[in-house]
Formats: structure tokens, sequence, C-alpha cells
């Protein structure tokens, strides 16, 4: 019997749904920075306490990092100097009090937090940044310095703005001892970035006076006022930042993490439909110029507001920025620490930050997401970290490439060999020949497909895993007996860029 003329209707409209449906489900992205901050200022998310024993510490760390590479984290802001302090041995400023109790005071035993950290992250497939406070001296009133700190050394470079000891950006020899600073990081640790947060001139705070006067009158003469000469103090730190992390290490990634709003519109038309604090006017911070000029590598704006906030909505603040990312990356500032926080009710709901990820992902010009901060994730609060788990980061993904920095591919691995054991596969591949800009291969990616399938390296759902080593050699112990397995192999350097994928090896489980 025929289908009736009603029917066949019905057929052809579920068909042309099923088509409509299927074209709107894309791929995850195999690349997307999927970060987190680790913060260390008052023992927020590492260590959980300053009292705590070396190995206690260690293990913490690596704790965390663990969860985080379960989750689907591939990036971490570690943030290793706090107020003109050190969590990492190879410094000429004094250990930090969050890490043993008293500034100054080396752990015991001696290690060396960053090197670990460093070392740890990219086991996991993870970059690691290193999280610098740049004028921050003293976290708080009557903080207690070691007396070997630069506060002490040099008290004539510090100006105290409610409680805290700040350096001041306009005297020349604070740049530059804050470029020794950062320098020594660079040059020292095998790093992938340098990342700074929000404090640069402070938050304001009603009746505080930033006492820089006598700099401003000594140094400001060519400026109309001293709040132009305040952000040209700003701009004039983060160019010679630029160029100078370049000039020593071309592949490192210099970003930036200020507060969500450069301006609001009604303080210029080009700023953003917010009405809130900005870093332009108060913190002298011209984010927009920075990211204009090309003296970033990305911009991670902390957008911590809910979809539909009154005087900040996400979605608004971030296509502003997507807007004046100026070809740059932009990295999107999440804070699941606001459902710790219970304060919001948007924040309670558990589609809000999911809502979030996919509102980023419709967007082009955005290229991931930074959540703060660590114990906000890995707490779980809502299922949040679940629902990165099991759904939004459920395939690997490598962080974006930086073509102004690196445009050349490696070449692919050669000689892609596959040994049958009993429990596992055992890959083995040659590295390949130098590329035309002779780097060195960083690292492999290793994917898998079953028998029948089309190799596709595009698609990360083939992604078994991201190798930050130059090893050459993988076991695939995630096999099942009875199929056959093709692999192949393609070879990444430092900036992610990824060669075309080596030829491809049979496995036979039958």
């Amino acid at each position: 019997m025929g289908l009736s003329k009603k029917m066949l209707f019905l057929v052809f409209c579920s068909f042309i749904q099923f088509l409509q449906a299927s074209a709107q489900v894309k791929p995850d992205p195999k690349r997307e920075f999927r970060g987190v901050w680790i913060a260390t200022v008052t023992n927020i998310d590492w260590p959980s306490s300053s009292s705590s024993s070396s190995s206690t510490q260690i293990r913490e760390l690596t704790d965390i990092l663990d969860s985080h590479q379960k989750t689907g984290i591939n990036a971490v802001m570690f943030q290793v100097r706090p107020a003109a302090d050190a969590l990492y041995a190879k410094s000429h400023e004094p250990w930090s009090q969050w890490l043993t109790g008293v500034q100054g005071k080396a752990p015991n035993p001696l290690y060396d937090p960053l090197e670990i950290a460093i070392n740890e992250a990219h086991k996991r497939g993870m970059e690691l940044h290193a999280w610098l406070n740049p004028y921050r001296a003293t976290f708080s009133p009557g903080s207690s310095v070691a007396p070997n700190s630069i506060v002490n050394q040099k008290p004539e470079w510090f100006f105290t703005y409610g409680g805290q000891k700040i350096f001041n950006p306009g005297l020349p020899e604070v740049r530059e001892y804050i470029l020794k600073i950062v320098l020594d990081v660079v040059d020292n640790y095998d790093i992938d970035g340098i990342h700074m947060d929000d404090y640069f001139y402070p938050y304001p705070i009603h009746g505080q006076k930033i006492n820089d006067a006598d700099a401003y009158k000594k140094y400001g003469a060519k400026f109309d006022n001293i709040d132009d000469w305040r952000r040209n103090n700003v701009d004039v730190m983060i160019k010679m930042l630029n160029d100078s992390i370049h000039d020593h290490k071309p592949y490192l990634k210099f970003g930036v993490s200020p507060i969500g709003i450069w301006k609001n519109i009604r303080q210029d038309p080009h700023g953003s439909e917010t009405n809130g604090i900005s870093t332009y006017s108060e913190l002298y911070a011209d984010t927009r110029k920075w990211i204009k000029s090309g003296w970033v590598d990305y911009m991670n704006p902390q957008i911590y507001w809910n979809l539909g906030h009154k005087l900040a909505a996400f979605e608004k603040v971030v296509d502003w920025w997507s807007d004046n990312a100026y070809g740059r990356h932009l990295y999107i500032g999440q804070a699941p620490y606001r459902i710790i926080e219970n304060t919001s009710a948007a924040f309670r709901l558990r589609t809000q930050l999911p809502d979030q990820i996919k509102y980023i992902r419709k967007n082009t010009r955005v290229q991931g997401s930074v959540f703060f901060s660590s114990k906000s994730v890995t707490k779980n609060p809502l299922g949040f970290a679940d629902s990165l788990k099991q759904t939004y980061y459920r395939h690997p993904a490598l962080p974006p490439p930086m073509l102004w920095l690196d445009s050349i591919s490696p070449n692919p691995p050669l000689k892609l060999a596959v040994k049958l054991k009993p429990k596992s596969v055992i890959l083995t591949w040659e590295e390949p020949d130098l590329a035309k800009d002779e780097e060195e291969v960083y690292g492999y990616v290793v994917y898998r497909f079953n028998e029948g399938e089309k190799i596709n390296v595009d698609d990360p759902k083939y992604i078994l895993r991201i190798l930050y080593s130059d090893e050459t050699s993988f076991e695939d112990t995630a096999i099942e007996r009875g199929k056959t397995y093709q692999y192949v192999v393609t070879a990444i350097d430092r900036l992610k860029n990824e060669s075309y994928p080596s030829t491809a090896a049979t496995a036979n489980t039958k």
C-alpha cells in the first residue's frame, strides 16, 4: 500500500527538519584556548597552607593539574609574583609569604614551584603562562616584608594607597626594574607565556589619593594633565615588555587580563554599552590601544557579569571586545567563582556558564576562555566541571596558533610504525626533517581512526593524545580486541602550528 500525499508531505517535512538540525550541529572546536587561573595570593587556590610541607605542596599542585587535565583544560595561568615576591627560585625578589608563611623564607626542603608547574603542565599537554602582578608590592596594611625586599631597598619608588605599597609607574627606574624581573622569568624558565592581571594603577578608593605629584612634575611636562601622563606610563611599560619578551624568546606569548570595560559608551562613542568602572579612566590602562597597537598577543578581559546584566551584559562586553580585537587573540575571563560566592541569582542557574560558552563559540573572533579560579572549577559547583568534561571539553583541543609570531608549520613525522602487544598498540616514528624556518619540533598529536573511517585530522574526536615532548613513541592502551585501527601522527612547533599527517599505519587486534 502506498503512502498518502499527506503522509509523504509529513515525511518530507521531517526529513528537512533533520537536515536543518544536522547542519546546526558543529563539531567541537579543534582549536580553542581553555585556560584557568591558579591563584596563590592569600592561598586562594594553592598551596592550601603556607605551613604545609614541600612534599604536600607539590602533591597538591600535581593533583590540581591532574584535575584540570581530566576536565579538558589546556592552559594554566600560574601566579608566581603576587606582590614583589616570588614563587620561583631564580628570582631577585624574596620568596612569597604565601608559600612558606614568612616573606623571604625558602621552602625546606628547597624546591622550585614554577619549575615543577611547567614540567607537570607540559606532561599533561597544557601550556603554562607565568602570571605576574606588575605594580603591587604589599597586599595589605602592615604587611611584613623581607629585609632584602625592594620595598626596603628603594622606598622612594612607592606610594601608599589603601594601605598597600604600590610601585610608582611614572618612574623610569621602576619600569626598568619590572622589566628585569619579567625577563628573569623569560630567560630562566620554559614557560609558554607571560600573563599580567588587572592591577596597574590601583582601583579607586574614596578619600584616597595617589601621591605621584612629584614624579608628574619631573617627568610629565609634555602632557596636558596627570591622567594622560599616567596612562602613558602604563603604555610605555606594556610596549617595553612586549618588545623585550619577543626579543628574548620570539615564540613566547604576552597577554593581559584587564577588567572587562575599556570605556563606557557615555564616556566615548567607541566604548561598550555598559555602565561600570573602566580601565581607561579609573585604572589608567588604555587596553584597547595595546591590542590595536599589537603590543599584546592576547587580551583576556574579565567579563564576570551574567548574560543580560543591566549594567554590563556579558554578551555586549564579549561583542565589544570581539569588535576591537584587531586580529589578536581574545580569551574571555569567566567566573565560576560566582557560583560558589552565591550572591548572584543568575549564577545560581546551572545554565549560566554553559550558555556563556555557547555564546563565545558562536563568535569566530573569540578563541577561548579562562576561568577564575582553579578551586572554583575543581570543586565542580552546579556540576560545571562535569559539563566541561562531558560536553564542552569532551575532546582535546590545541591552542590556536598565533600567525603573527610564527606561521610556518613543521614537516610531517616519518616512518610511522605500529607493534601490537596483548593489551596495547605501540606507535613509533621518526622526527621530521626541519621546516624551512629550521625550528625543531616541540611535540606531536596522535590520531586514531576505526576501520573504514576517513582520516580527518580536522575533527578533534579522533585525537588520542597531544604530546608536548620530543619523544617519538606512544602506547595506546585504550584498545579493544577484534578491531582494526588506523593511526596518523602530526608534528607541532612551539606555537602549535601543526604539520600534515604522517602516512597511516594500521593495527589489527582481531
